[in-house]
């Protein structure tokens, strides 16, 4: 059984590699998967579970301590668990940061490879943490004409501050100030932040454009509004996370303002040949919610990577 740390892969992540690990997890038998929630407001046992069946089973389990913040600590700790499909076995312990970090970006780089145009090389962040630096990261390593890169974040010295870091290595990024101008010019917009209320509007999204919907993940999050969702094409990572549990796509469906099947597809249906973009014209959004069988897709990759460091000679874990 192997314990894999936060850092067990450095920070040059080889993204293609997780990002073909989830294209193919959506070629197998469709997952079973299972979320609960245990604790009081505010402290939070958040448990996430998958059976694949060709990859086995995994659990994800973290607490959510939001009172962490003001004695330093992270408010999400906690570990995946990886077990082997025919025998049971428990094969390895994994960080949880590492999971999801691994997997959000990678998963919004999966729906932009379906859905996004090849030849975009413009990308606008709207976001500065750590999801917006590994998006950019795997964005970077999927579109060969992707050249340019643009931050905007409410706080403007953040979005600075990440800016410098990445230009260091070698990328041509900026933070920007003007939200709209930016949106207007973007081929690719992701957007990675905490707002209830859309940061995004669809008046402002121009033809050809790829948005990639991160942040929301609660029930009253939204970060894009009823506009865009009505023009674009709608495609979500996962219909059993998302249509019913996240605000960006429960809020515009109880209203009345997009229907379930204006849903035209998610990850395992665009594997399966569902048309993703029609046309160089057309406005493509994706709702990364996540979801347990995600995880496991990722962490199964993670495995067979410090698998493969071992052999070299490398210290992985």
């Amino acid at each position: 059984m192997k314990t894999i740390t936060a850092d067990a892969l450095g920070s040059d992540i080889h993204w293609p590699l997780f990002i073909n690990a989830i294209d193919a997890g959506h070629g197998l038998p469709h997952a079973q998967i299972g979320d609960t929630f245990l604790g009081p407001q505010g402290q939070t046992l958040l448990s996430r579970a998958a059976w694949i069946q060709g990859l086995g089973f995994g659990v994800k389990s973290v607490t959510v301590m939001a009172r962490n913040t003001g004695i330093g600590l992270p408010t999400v700790q906690g570990a995946m668990l990886v077990f082997d499909e025919t025998c049971g076995t428990l094969r390895a312990v994994v960080a949880s940061e590492l999971v999801t970090n691994l997997k959000t970006a990678a998963d919004s780089a999966l729906g932009a490879r379906f859905l996004a145009r090849p030849n975009s090389h413009k990308m606008l962040v709207i976001g500065a943490g750590k999801v917006a630096a590994n998006v950019i990261a795997a964005y970077s390593q999927t579109f060969s004409e992707l050249r340019e890169f643009t931050i905007w974040n409410r706080t403007g010295s953040k979005a600075k501050k990440l800016a410098a870091e990445l230009s260091v290595k070698g990328l041509n990024i900026t933070a920007v100030d003007d939200l709209e101008a930016a949106v207007a010019e973007a081929d690719i917009i992701t957007t990675a932040t905490m707002s209830t209320e859309p940061v995004i509007m669809g008046a402002w999204v121009q033809p050809g454009t790829h948005v990639d919907l991160i942040g929301a993940f609660r029930a009253e999050m939204r970060e894009a509004d009823d506009a865009l969702l009505q023009k674009a094409r709608l495609f979500v990572d996962s219909r059993d996370t998302t249509l019913h549990h996240i605000g960006e796509i429960k809020i515009p469906l109880a209203t009345g303002v997009i229907t379930e099947t204006d849903i035209l597809a998610d990850l395992y249906q665009l594997k399966a040949g569902t048309p993703g973009r029609t046309s160089t014209e057309d406005i493509t959004v994706f709702k990364n919610g996540g979801g347990a069988h995600l995880d496991l897709m990722t962490a199964c990759a993670i495995l067979e990577t410090c698998s493969v460091s071992e052999t070299s000679g490398k210290t992985a874990t």
